[in-house]
């Protein structure tokens, strides 16, 4: 899949394609039904599918200091674009100059001039623009002139309403990994390069593979049964530790799982680790040898969760 860039030439191969557009972070069930119409549109064309997400997220420019929300990375959703059908994802770079367009501005600039676009589908709520004045009524209209015609998805409902990435990341929160993984059809998995720590885990006998959260969203604090993905598509099982850390002075927020029945040097590598199941939140042990019994019960816990010899 080829990624674009909203300050870059688009192909002329990838001119005249049907794009979905939205921020699709998570590209969860109401994600999906987006680009999916949007795939089903191109292919009856025979049109390219773009995929269209917003780098930084919209809400890091009006609020620089709200805390990390992000359920996927730029890569993880290429992959998943990728393998959704789509042809390219277009990144479409959010600064002042973006925010600050009208509506019909920011037809004509992205999609009537840079992409040459025929089509495009966004979600039912879907807003864009200066005061969020663009909606898919806007773009019918306004996109009319350019040649370009406007499909709105509504939205996927289940029980609990309008699936989300809000609601995803409330469940993430509550450490409730079933939920997500059901909004999401996948599990919520958080993706970095494996780095050098206080090699606690060694002096524990329970080695981790210590990974920064970066601008993912903040999960529970807690142990987790978890699935690791390594570059060479290996799956390990294992238990992991999200939070600080509060047996271990100083505080320091990492996601630290450990492995089953492997002992490879992974340092520098970058791996990707499924949380599955929240097993208890995080506690503060008295000495290291109540740590170590603790962290063998729940290395026990995820074995049994995961299906694990």
């Amino acid at each position: 899949m080829i990624r674009l860039h909203s300050n870059q030439p688009v192909p002329e191969s990838l001119k005249g394609g049907i794009v979905a557009l939205g921020n699709f972070d998570g590209f969860h069930l109401g994600h999906q039904a987006v680009v999916g119409e949007a795939l089903g549109w191109a292919k009856a064309e025979g049109r390219p599918a773009i995929v269209a997400t917003f780098d930084p997220h919209p809400v890091r420019l009006f609020k620089p200091n709200a805390e990390p929300f992000r359920l996927t990375t730029l890569d993880q959703r290429q992959e998943l674009f990728a393998a959704a059908g789509a042809d390219a994802m277009l990144v479409i770079h959010f600064d002042a100059a973006t925010a600050g367009m009208t509506a019909q501005q920011w037809i004509e600039t992205f999609l009537a001039s840079h992409m040459g676009a025929a089509g495009v589908v966004t979600g039912q709520d879907f807003t864009f623009g200066k005061g969020r004045s663009g909606s898919p009524q806007v773009l019918q209209d306004f996109g009319a002139s350019f040649g370009i015609s406007a499909r709105a998805v509504g939205a996927v409902l289940d029980s609990g309403g309008p699936v989300s990435s809000s609601r995803i990341r409330e469940a993430l929160k509550a450490g409730d990994c079933e939920e997500a993984a059901r909004l999401l059809t996948r599990p919520f998995a958080i993706r970095g390069v494996v780095q050098h720590g206080d090699k606690n885990g060694r002096l524990l006998q329970f080695p981790t593979a210590n990974l920064d959260l970066g601008t993912y969203l903040r999960p529970l604090y807690g142990i987790y049964a978890v699935k690791g993905r390594l570059p060479d598509g290996r799956v390990l099982n294992g238990a992991a530790n999200l939070g600080v850390r509060p047996t271990f002075d100083p505080p320091k927020e990492l996601l630290e799982p450990h492995f089953f029945d492997f002992s490879e040097e992974i340092y520098g590598q970058e791996i990707e680790v499924e949380l599955h199941h929240f097993l208890r939140g995080e506690e503060k042990y008295d000495s290291l040898d109540a740590l170590i019994a603790q962290i063998g019960r729940d290395c026990d816990a995820a074995r049994v969760v995961l299906g694990a010899k």
